[in-house]
């Protein structure tokens, strides 16, 4: 063999452990059951759980305390997973901006005792194209006739 196919097979075997190593690092979507069934088990690795802030009848989040005053990384509310069961979440750090208005939230955290510890919050905002329209504020439509 030459050596420039010895190196060509070295450099693909690299790859390859690259590959393998970064995808045991990979998280799947789950529920809090599943959570709490890991955190049992002793298994703190980071998982990615999706669901819904808790609305009540009107729509209206409820369980949420924030109070920057007292604590600006401290931030929890309630979360419904895909299975319908709520649970308490936990972030440290600031609550993320446009909180209200997401249509879905992903998690990334694990359970400690009775809550969610959360590390990552990914929101799901609403889009501002309906129906083909773009919404725009005041401001961007003063400024698109100039």
């Amino acid at each position: 063999m030459k050596i420039s196919h010895i190196i060509g097979i070295i450099v693909i075997a690299v790859a390859i452990g690259v590959i393998a190593s970064t995808a045991g690092d990979a998280s799947v979507y789950t529920t809090f059951t599943k959570a709490q069934e890991m955190a049992a088990d002793g298994d703190d690795k980071a998982i990615h759980v999706v669901g819904k802030v808790k609305k009540d009848a009107n729509g209206q989040i409820v369980d949420v305390f924030y109070n920057p005053a007292i604590d600006p990384n401290h931030f929890e509310f309630t979360l419904v997973d895909t299975e319908n069961r709520a649970q308490k979440v936990i972030y440290n750090s600031p609550k993320p901006q446009d909180f209200e208005r997401s249509e879905q939230v992903v998690i990334i955290g694990s359970m400690q005792g009775d809550h969610f510890q959360c590390n990552k919050i990914l929101l799901k905002c609403p889009s501002k194209y309906q129906d083909g329209k773009l919404e725009t504020t005041e401001h961007e439509a003063k400024t698109a006739q100039l």
